[in-house]
């Protein structure tokens, strides 16, 4: 009897007691469980610095020749996946180190839209488009092209068709300043008219094939966030 009544006195543990282990042991192995996710990679980890396309949505190629286009498309889809050549990818992660605000895929939506609607200005003589989206010189080469061409009295039915790929192909640091640099492939159908209507030049059912370098500058640290033509010419 003596036995059995010391076995009594150490028997279940006062609930207090019985709960602060069982918490114990279920904090335990949830830590277990946490250093086993948080020690792999997942493949959800911080984006690399420099985006790649392919880790993006997938929009279909511009296509201005629909009229159900909207105005603005993003990025022209193309197989390589990225935004960037090789070859730009050191001065993109210097242009990061001093802006880290700055992406390539945002930017190069931004350069899409800029070469649709500088090349769109252009034809029509937009002088006040291209004032917005040009630096002095660039604009200065525009201005004097549509009025040698005015001066002729030519115009221009020129389409953008749509742009087969573009991509960063150089990126310059000077000064404070970033210069990139990028290739536009795209197909433009081009028709040039007298004052009286007549054609001279091109065929709106026949897209010439493009290979465009376009230069952007901005001044790092600036409070306008806009990117400015700077340098135009085919490739």
């Amino acid at each position: 009897m003596a036995g059995y009544v010391a076995i009594a006195r150490i028997g279940p543990l006062p609930v207090t007691a019985f709960s602060i282990v069982l918490l114990a042991m279920i904090a335990a192995f949830l830590g277990m469980r946490l250093y086993s996710v948080l020690g792999k990679r997942t493949g959800h980890e911080q984006e690399p610095v420099l985006p790649r396309r392919d880790d993006r949505a997938a929009p279909a190629p511009i296509r201005l020749d629909d009229g159900d286009a909207p105005a603005l498309a993003g990025p022209a889809a193309d197989t390589a996946g990225l935004v960037y050549e090789p070859a730009a990818e050191a001065g993109l992660r210097q242009l990061l180190a001093s802006d880290r605000n700055f992406d390539a895929g945002r930017f190069m939506e931004g350069a899409e839209a800029a070469y649709r609607m500088i090349l769109e200005a252009y034809w029509k003589g937009d002088r006040d488009t291209l004032r917005d989206l040009c630096d002095d010189d660039s604009y200065d080469a525009f201005v004097e092209a549509i009025a040698a061409r005015e001066a002729r009295g030519e115009t221009l039915e020129n389409r953008l068709i749509g742009i087969d790929s573009a991509k960063i192909t150089a990126v310059e640091m000077s000064r404070g300043e970033a210069r990139v640099t990028v290739r536009y492939h795209a197909d433009i159908s081009a028709v040039t008219r007298d004052a009286d209507g007549k054609l001279i030049a091109g065929s709106m059912s026949d897209a010439t094939a493009t290979d465009d370098l376009w230069t952007f500058r901005r001044q790092i640290g600036s409070n306008d966030p806009n990117w400015l033509l700077d340098e135009a010419e085919s490739a």
